[in-house]
């Protein structure tokens, strides 16, 4: 069985990647002063923050229309007899939705949408995963099962630095925002029940990253096989120097380094980082 593996842009797979892997991608968009950019083709991540920073309004973020999916479902279904996508946690966006919906007015290949229940490159793990074993031939119900086995495992946490961006997003008062600023809190986030909720809040930039790690260091103490991935806003050598530590303290996991685009960077604000892993 040949079976075709779908994204949306918000895994934030570099596109080399998914060119070798044949990953298909369907962009989220990012409305900038009325205008509509698609990430990763009409806009690039860098110049999203610059326009952010300068700006006095928030962009806002829109999913792909279901008559994305449905077109390109349909000219995967003239050579493949099974799609498996994979998108973003329907608890913050209607893209899983759509792609359910795209799949069911598919006749000649059957749709297998999954929900990641999170975004950014833990979500790539998902799509990378999903992608090797379709290459190998796999059938989509042992590819979905070990999706599922890699679920079990999946943990991400992401630290934002700056809270009036979280302020201006409606996200957070503007009282909460101005005393959390005074008393340089750092809350840390993670996915619950497919939603973005806090998971604690820190005192200062190293302090919170430093929870993150004692957060990994649990995992790799259970003697689990990992792959962890360093997920920054804008922060690219902040990234480089925090994956060399890491590397150093834990060489058994296995690292990289991936980003914050523009439709995660609108609802977290540059400067945010984060650190998400799972069973390689």
């Amino acid at each position: 069985m040949k079976t075709a593996v779908v994204t949306d842009s918000t895994s934030y797979i570099p596109k080399h990647v998914r060119e070798a892997l044949d990953i298909y991608m369907i962009p989220l968009s990012v409305v900038i002063k009325g205008e509509s950019y698609r990430e990763e083709i009409d806009i690039t991540t860098k110049d999203f923050y610059n326009e952010v920073r300068n700006g006095d309004k928030l962009p806002t973020t829109t999913q792909p229309p279901i008559g994305e999916f449905e077109t390109l479902f349909a000219e995967l279904a003239k050579d493949f007899d099974a799609i498996i996508s994979v998108h973003l946690s329907s608890g913050i966006s209607g893209t899983y939705q759509g792609a359910v919906a795209a799949g069911d007015m598919i006749k000649d290949a059957k749709v297998y949408a999954y929900d990641s229940e999170l975004s950014c490159m833990a979500q790539g793990f998902y799509v990378i995963k999903a992608a090797t074993m379709a290459k190998e031939g796999k059938e989509p119900a042992e590819i979905l099962a070990v999706l599922d086995e890699m679920k079990k495992h999946m943990r991400a946490y992401f630290m934002v630095d700056d809270l009036t961006h979280l302020q201006r997003g409606g996200r957070l008062s503007s009282a909460q925002a101005i005393i959390g600023s005074l008393l340089n809190i750092k809350p840390l986030l993670h996915f619950q029940d497919k939603v973005i909720v806090p998971f604690e809040k820190i005192r200062t930039r190293k302090k919170a990253l430093n929870r993150i790690v004692d957060l990994l260091d649990e995992d790799v103490k259970k003697g689990k096989n990992l792959q962890a991935t360093i997920i920054h806003a804008n922060r690219l050598d902040e990234a480089v120097e925090w994956k060399e530590e890491l590397a150093k303290q834990y060489p058994q996991v296995e690292f990289s380094i991936s980003y914050f685009g523009p439709v995660i960077g609108t609802h977290l604000g540059e400067g945010s980082m984060g650190l998400g892993w799972t069973i390689k």
